[in-house]
């Protein structure tokens, strides 16, 4: 059964939303442009991009992609996103909803994009549980995020941090298991690659990243 729209589909972090654009900008200039390439590779069909912000991954779409349907809860960014969308590589439609709630059928789409964003949802099993539901049998979660440290001294010093942390922005966690949270809703993690990014050659509290592919249970239609 598909999930009805969010009535609340809106999350408003309105500093945040100002600020993020330089803070992606200044990302991208250090590296996280080849790590959205990287990401979107291999990605064909029908995407659903959780959590799109500001649009910045619509042109790292490879022409095998049909359309992307991005999903933006928060109003300034989800106006960028719509701006992104108009110069997009690929055909893209933005949609209002939360990642919880997905304004997508059931079984619709090949594959889902999350890309740093399960770092700030609040209910984030939920939201992956959204993601296996609109996903097609065999459907493909790909995923860029920035992760708790497998160093018990860095760990501890994000977890010290993440007390103010998510305030400053935009709901963000330094401790998120994401690779956890993502089996335990029934994917398979098919490849990941684990890296820190360095600004300069230098760590921040959220260098400890990771790149990879899950896949929904399931064989694909076309298999």
């Amino acid at each position: 059964m598909t999930t009805a729209p969010s009535r609340q589909p809106q999350v408003r972090h309105p500093l945040f939303a100002r600020i993020y654009p330089r803070i992606n900008a200044f990302a991208e200039a250090h590296g996280a442009l080849e790590h959205r390439r990287e990401l979107l590779a291999d990605a064909a069909g029908r995407i659903v991009e959780i959590g799109a912000g500001t649009g910045a991954n619509f042109r790292r779409y490879p022409p095998q992609v049909e359309q992307v349907i991005a999903v933006e809860p928060e109003p300034r960014l989800r106006e960028l996103a719509e701006r992104a969308a108009a110069v997009a590589s690929v055909p893209v439609e933005v949609r209002a909803g939360r990642a919880e709630e997905l304004p997508v059928p059931d079984g619709s789409v090949d594959a889902a994009v999350a890309s740093l964003v399960l770092c700030s949802i609040a209910d984030v099993p939920r939201a992956l549980a959204e993601a296996a539901r609109v996903l097609r049998p065999g459907g493909r979660l790909y995923f860029y995020e920035h992760v708790r440290s497998t160093n018990p001294r860095f760990a501890r010093k994000q977890r010290i941090l993440n007390v103010v942390w998510p305030l400053l922005a935009g709901g963000c966690s330094l401790t998120r298991q994401t690779e956890q949270a993502i089996t335990d809703v029934g994917f398979t993690i098919e490849q990941a690659r684990h890296f820190d990014f360095l600004i300069n050659g230098r760590t921040t509290p959220s260098s400890p990243c990771v790149i990879g592919v899950a896949r929904k249970a399931g064989r694909p239609d076309s298999e």
